[in-house]
């Protein structure tokens, strides 16, 4: 047996005090070295998203010891980071997951024994309200503790600085240091929670949150003069898919004044098994099934649906045919984009030096749309915290005025008083845009449409695949060494013109082989870029054994963009050898 991971397991293995659950847990694994070892032969991965993993006892776990250690760590930082901590505040919420609350409730306790105030929702909350109240609260931090839409057995721990960002690579280092030092976890204690309340260390976030934050979505309508009778018309079926979302996105759909709402009641009740759907992720179209059914019996113009915190949305829209056609992120960003790029110039209100703010594996047509109007565009690198980091630089320096972010991965942000994607505010907004589509006599489908006819046919896909274990890891590893170490100089007869290395951060010009440097952080990342707008980029995923792959190209046509999409893909597959 491996020394290492075998005194862990034995340090909670003789823990009188463990909690029964895990203990059952446990010993039904005591046979089982290669799970137990897995458990216990490191301490879990934390990063900039926080930690992630399986419900399960050991350190490389999410339990009950791993949260405190991790609370405990974020205690020593914020210590030693805000001389004024006695008057901060942390803010903390949770999802519908298996043991959300509770670990939620234990965080509270663990930074109130450090003397730290914190402020803890009643209910569930989705990611971006934490995100508002980090701000509205003027907090230091937040912690949010979700999965987003992993499997059941999964729950996360993810922590939001005081700008309402995720954290930085370098807050997380800093903290990974302080986890460290924070002791044995099965000998953290945590404070009383009564006795935190009694003494005003403990707080409970009520209703009036979630109305100051609906009061600043309103705020953001370019078209709130539309007769109540075309919003009346607008017949919208959602789902938050046993997450979040139901309260507040119902709630702001009623007082933007939309009364055909038709909410999937299978999927309404919080599930922590999100037991109607085999994955509860808006970007798998197989979640829709119950929506579709529900949309065909009331004739809905469209299908909205979120993930378990509430970061992501996934929309579906009536075709001519009368079914219901799938909006990819790339789409439903492009729409949204040119709809309050183009309502905002025509009321004069659409500053000069407005931004977009995209990832670099987001479609280019975003870019375009905003070039139309006069818009820059940045890329990030993928994630949206990187989206809420140059929304923080330029709130503070002045050159740009943020309109739009977005993501490929079903992410969008509308209004910064929110610095993480929304789908809450991006629902409401988009319930207003199709009420304004339909004022103009015109689908949602019609209006993506008129946007291809305008800008060209843009095409997009993302291959994943799994790569577990050591082996699995190695051949990612492989992969992008090959890429590195022995460039393509052309896919399926087509000349690369240029490769983007963010690992080195230095972009290649094949064809006369001057380089240039980037300007994004390192990333395991290569981008290329071939002539009419083709382009694909392979990374490995921050959070899953998995290795990514992005196409992207323009056609003069949707069959023409999609031959082009096949021919790319089948070369970019055959190249990998996967």
């Amino acid at each position: 047996m491996n020394a290492n991971w075998y005194t862990h397991y034995t340090r909670w293995n003789e823990c009188e005090s463990l909690d029964s659950e895990l203990r059952q847990q446990l010993t039904a694994m005591h046979a089982d070295e290669k799970q137990l070892a897995d458990c216990f032969s490191a301490p879990i991965a934390f990063g900039t998203g926080g930690m992630r993993g399986v419900m399960e006892p050991g350190i490389n776990r999410i339990n009950l010891y791993t949260i405190r250690k991790a609370s405990a760590g974020l205690a020593l930082y914020l210590l030693e980071t805000y001389p004024d901590l006695a008057v901060k505040k942390v803010v903390i919420a949770y999802d519908s997951r298996k043991h959300s609350q509770m670990f939620a409730k234990e965080t509270a306790k663990v930074l109130g024994q450090y003397g730290i105030t914190t402020c803890i929702f009643k209910q569930l909350t989705p990611t971006p309200l934490l995100s508002f109240a980090v701000r509205y609260y003027r907090a230091c931090a937040g912690i949010v503790i979700t999965a987003s839409h992993n499997p059941p057995e999964y729950n996360g721990y993810k922590i939001y600085g005081a700008d309402g960002g995720q954290i930085t690579l370098a807050t997380a280092e800093r903290l990974m240091d302080h986890i460290a030092n924070a002791g044995n976890e099965l000998e953290i204690t945590p404070a009383d929670e009564q006795e935190l309340h009694k003494n005003g260390l403990l707080h409970y976030i009520d209703d009036s949150l979630l109305h100051a934050y609906l009061e600043k979505v309103k705020q953001l309508r370019v078209h709130p003069d539309l007769s109540p009778a075309i919003r009346e018309q607008v017949k919208i079926v959602f789902t938050p898919l046993h997450g979040t979302t139901h309260d507040s996105i119902t709630r702001g759909l009623k007082q933007f004044g939309y009364t055909q709402v038709s909410v999937v009641l299978e999927q309404a009740i919080p599930d922590p098994n999100f037991s109607t759907v085999d994955s509860p992720n808006p970007e798998e179209p197989e979640a829709f099934r119950v929506a579709i059914s529900c949309a065909k019996q009331v004739d809905a113009d469209m299908i909205m649906g979120t993930d378990p915190d509430g970061d992501r949305l996934g929309v579906l829209v009536k075709n001519k045919a009368g079914d219901y056609s799938v909006l990819t992120g790339n789409q439903l960003g492009a729409m949204l984009l040119h709809y309050l790029l183009e309502t905002k110039q025509k009321k004069g209100e659409l500053p000069t030096n407005g931004l977009v703010l995209k990832t670099i594996v987001t479609s280019e047509m975003g870019r375009a749309i905003a070039a139309d109007f006069g818009v820059l565009t940045e890329d990030t690198l993928t994630g949206f915290k990187y989206i809420g980091e140059k929304i923080e630089a330029y709130k503070k320096s002045g050159a740009y005025v943020f309109q739009f972010g977005y993501e490929e991965s079903y992410g969008y942000l509308i209004g910064d008083f929110v610095r993480d994607k929304d789908a809450v505010q991006t629902a409401l907004l988009l319930a207003d845009m199709c009420a304004y589509c339909k004022s103009q006599h015109k689908s949602l489908a019609d209006t993506l449409n008129d946007l291809f006819d305008r800008y060209g046919h843009y095409a997009e896909e993302l291959i994943s695949f799994t790569c577990k274990g050591g082996e699995g890891m190695q051949k990612i590893s492989a992969t992008m060494s090959s890429l590195r170490n022995q460039p393509p100089s052309q896919i399926a007869s087509h000349p690369i013109l240029a490769i983007e290395d963010y690992a080195s951060g230095i972009r290649t010009d094949c064809q006369t082989g001057t380089t240039t440097p980037l300007t994004l952080p390192a990333s395991d990342t290569i981008k290329y870029f071939f002539h009419d707008h083709a382009w694909f980029c392979v990374r490995p995923s921050g959070t899953e054994p998995k290795i990514k792959i992005y196409l992207g190209v323009k056609g003069t046509s949707s069959q023409d963009s999609q031959e082009k999409l096949f021919t790319l893909k089948q070369a970019v597959l055959q190249l990998l050898d996967f």
